[in-house]
């Protein structure tokens, strides 16, 4: 059964959340900057939110589940050009193995189908996180080619799985149910 979600704008109710979310170390490891953020960051991130991904190059919508804040997807590197965006998912650790990401990921690639017309998202996804892997198989994504030595973990260097989702070749599958919205 595919779980309920909304996927909606930040609220400030919402910053001690995602400040709890933006320092977590698992995260920080996948996080292309990696350096903590203040909660005063947060909060004026929440506080400037534009929800337009074309203007601003990227979207964070809130992953909603049972009436609680559960995670964030983000789209990144909006490109309204070549019609193309990064995604990031992140759902806090006790709301895991709950089919909340496959929910997510889906309800956003209809978003960016459907709202955006986007042609094409892509992941950046580690070679050995087995689980973001089976994630995006599921909605419908497909490896497209790997980046050696793209992260960094402490000393080592990790590559990466860049998963593709093309709109026109792929149907979407994993079934959300959820309305998405952006402040719209």
């Amino acid at each position: 059964m595919t779980p309920h979600i909304t996927l909606r704008a930040p609220e400030p109710d919402d910053v001690d959340r995602i400040f709890l979310w933006e320092n977590d170390l698992a995260m920080a490891e996948a996080a292309v900057n990696g350096a903590p953020v203040s909660r005063l960051q947060v909060w004026n991130y929440v506080q400037t939110y534009t929800a337009d991904p074309f203007g601003a190059g990227e979207l964070r919508l809130i992953i909603e589940a049972g009436g609680r804040a559960a995670g964030h997807i983000d789209l990144i590197e909006v490109d309204a050009r070549n019609r193309r965006a990064g995604i990031a998912i992140y759902i806090a650790p006790d709301e895991r193995r709950r089919g909340l990401g496959a929910a997510a990921l889906a309800e956003m690639i209809k978003y960016c189908r459907d709202r955006l017309d986007l042609h094409q998202v892509w992941a950046h996804v580690a070679v050995d996180n087995a689980a973001s892997l089976a994630l995006f198989r599921a909605v419908g994504f497909r490896p497209a080619g790997r980046l050696r030595s793209w992260l960094r973990r402490g000393g080592e260097w990790v590559d990466v799985v860049v998963m593709q989702y093309l709109r026109h070749t792929l149907p979407l599958t994993g079934g959300a149910t959820a309305a998405a919205s952006a402040g719209d």
